[in-house]
């Protein structure tokens, strides 16, 4: 591993800068689970949840998640978030997520994916924290990455 870019000459933090680089098309996909007991499964198949549609909500709260990644992380760039998918299934442990998202930038969107994932995860657990204080977010990961000068990654299970 070559030297670590976001710290200066005496270690403080900083901004990479990358104002030099050649932007490329670059994709990044993340998943998370909003884990549930059987009564918010079987309220959100019905679509019987007092706040709502949790699922029409959690897909645009992770859309805007990842267009304001920089704003919550510090050394985040603000890139261009050209494409984001955000999608929730409803299985009998609760709320699989994924988002990919895309850009054609100076750096890649793997934080604007794990982004989004987190924040459509949190929408999910406020929309139905009223009937289960117990709902948990979890397995926060990224599972691919493409393009950039690192190339192409996939998670090994």
């Amino acid at each position: 591993m070559s030297e670590f870019t976001h710290l200066d000459e005496r270690g403080h933090a900083r901004m990479v800068d990358v104002t030099l680089k050649q932007p490329t098309v670059r994709s990044a996909t993340a998943t998370a689970v909003v884990r549930c007991g059987p009564h918010i499964v079987a309220a959100l198949r019905s679509g019987e949840v007092p706040k709502g549609d949790v699922l029409a909500v959690a897909r645009i709260a992770g859309i805007q998640g990842a267009k304001k990644t920089a704003e919550l992380l510090p050394l985040a760039h603000i890139i261009g978030v050209h494409g984001a998918t955000v999608d929730l299934d409803v299985q009998d442990h609760g709320v699989e997520i994924s988002a990919t998202v895309r850009t054609a930038d100076r750096t890649g969107v793997e934080m604007e994916a794990l982004t989004a994932v987190a924040v459509a995860g949190l929408a999910v657990v406020d929309m139905v924290k009223g009937l289960d204080k117990s709902v948990e977010l979890s397995d926060v990961r990224l599972q691919a990455k493409t393009g950039g000068k690192s190339g192409d990654w996939v998670r090994s299970v």
